[in-house]
């Protein structure tokens, strides 16, 4: 069946699914493959729960008038992203980068919803198979497509550019993010770069954070409309963060509800983009100000006395240093809970000692290492403990010793560090 056929099928649903515990009536199943699933084994079961087509890749289950036989299920999927996304014909505004894309991709989100009928990126669906299950949930309502891409080796982003076929562009940072897969610092910033590629090539709009040296030369060539110094077509200024960012822009302050000056980028980026679509002023500062981060994104969470910063999501070197950082400004008695940062490969070892030789360093009375990586590192200090695993953390930590305290929890999504808030 070519492409434009199964559109037409496709625009009878209402909905498409890859999981037959969520799929909901009328709905197109994608029969996908993993590791340890065949999703055509579920082909009959998801007819049985409404699917009105199922799309196979395998002969022996291409049992149903319903069934539509193709050769691979996931490069059909992409294909059809692929086509609707030009059958649709609206502005695409893509994202990526090391740190801070969701939280990006939420504020930018929450800025134009105040004008348009958006559709974004639902959780962190940002890689092969959620940038195309993004572009199938758009419709005909919808006015701007907002699509994070996450990306962990080289022509990644490439790829679901050539999907997604961006008008507009944004990398968040260039920090030290899957170094496993994109071979050191050099390779993430050539990785993510792609997006730059793919948008230069077909002349379309780079936003800029004109305080990134890099954001600067890799655009330099390219539609640019940029944002941050007095360089840039709109100065926004960082105030402050105590502990809530506020920046100002055109006479306005705009006070967030995000914690750490590392969220003043993602703040800017917003109301650039915002600026960019003529979103009223009052509107933008209105959407940033109502923004409250969750999924476990710098939440802040009061259990009894203690206030806990909650930023359990993911954790790399970068990002790691700049929570550090900003929890050091918080005053009264800190505890930095910190747990082992994933996919750095050969450079494992260095980056968590460094980041345990930094913490030790830092205004903070109390460090918990917890993971492999973090035990292993070498600290001599009385304020520091380590455990090898979350089970031998969590046998000897006592919360009830615990009051009047701040604590950071942060570390890779591997760790599930928010397991912490069930012990309090």
């Amino acid at each position: 069946m070519k492409i434009d056929q199964l559109h037409s099928l496709f625009l009878e649903c209402h909905a498409v699914s890859t999981d037959t515990r969520k799929i909901t009536n009328n709905a197109m199943f994608f029969a996908l493959k993993g590791d340890n699933f065949n999703g055509n084994e579920y082909a009959e079961k998801a007819i049985k729960l409404g699917a009105k087509y199922v799309i196979i890749d395998e002969t022996e289950y291409n049992t149903s008038t319903q069934t539509i036989l193709v050769d691979n299920v996931l490069e059909t999927l992409q294909k059809l992203a692929a086509f609707h996304r030009s059958y649709l014909n609206i502005p695409i505004i893509a994202l990526t980068g090391s740190n801070g894309k969701t939280t990006t991709k939420e504020l930018i989100n929450a800025v134009l919803s105040k004008k348009y009928k958006t559709t974004a990126t639902i959780g962190n669906l940002n890689n092969h198979i959620g940038v195309p299950l993004t572009l199938l949930s758009m419709n005909k309502d919808t006015e701007i497509g907002i699509v994070e891409m996450g990306a962990n080796h080289q022509k990644e982003i490439e790829f679901l550019c050539n999907i997604a076929k961006p008008d507009f562009g944004y990398i968040t940072n260039f920090g030290k993010a899957h170094l496993e897969g994109f071979g050191g610092v050099e390779g993430v910033i050539k990785g993510k770069s792609e997006m730059y590629d793919y948008l230069i090539a077909n002349n379309k709009t780079v936003f800029v954070n004109q305080n990134d040296a890099i954001q600067v030369e890799k655009t330099k060539n390219s539609n640019r409309f940029s944002f941050g110094n007095s360089d840039a077509d709109i100065k926004i200024d960082f105030i402050k963060a105590e502990p809530f960012v506020k920046c100002s822009y055109n006479n306005l302050t705009i006070e967030s509800q995000l914690i750490g000056d590392y969220n003043f980028n993602n703040m800017a980026a917003a109301i650039a983009i915002g600026v960019y679509f003529k979103v009223n002023d009052a509107l933008i500062k209105e959407a940033i100000e109502n923004y409250i981060p969750a999924n476990n994104r710098s939440q802040i969470i009061q259990k009894g006395s203690n206030k806990i910063i909650l930023d359990a999501y993911n954790a790399n070197p970068t990002s790691m240093t700049a929570a550090l950082l900003n929890f050091e400004k918080q005053t009264g008695t800190k505890i930095a809970l910190l747990g082992d940062m994933f996919e750095l490969g050969n450079e494992a070892e260095k980056e968590h000692q460094h980041i345990a030789d930094l913490a030790v360093s830092l205004n903070i009375q109390q460090i918990v290492f917890v993971g492999e990586n973090f035990f292993k590192s070498n600290i001599n200090s009385k304020k520091v403990k380590q455990y090898k695993s979350f089970t031998d953390f969590k046998n000897e930590f006592n919360p009830s010793e615990i009051k009047k305290t701040t604590i950071l929890i942060k570390g890779s999504r591997g760790m599930a560090l928010e397991r912490v808030l069930d012990l309090f």
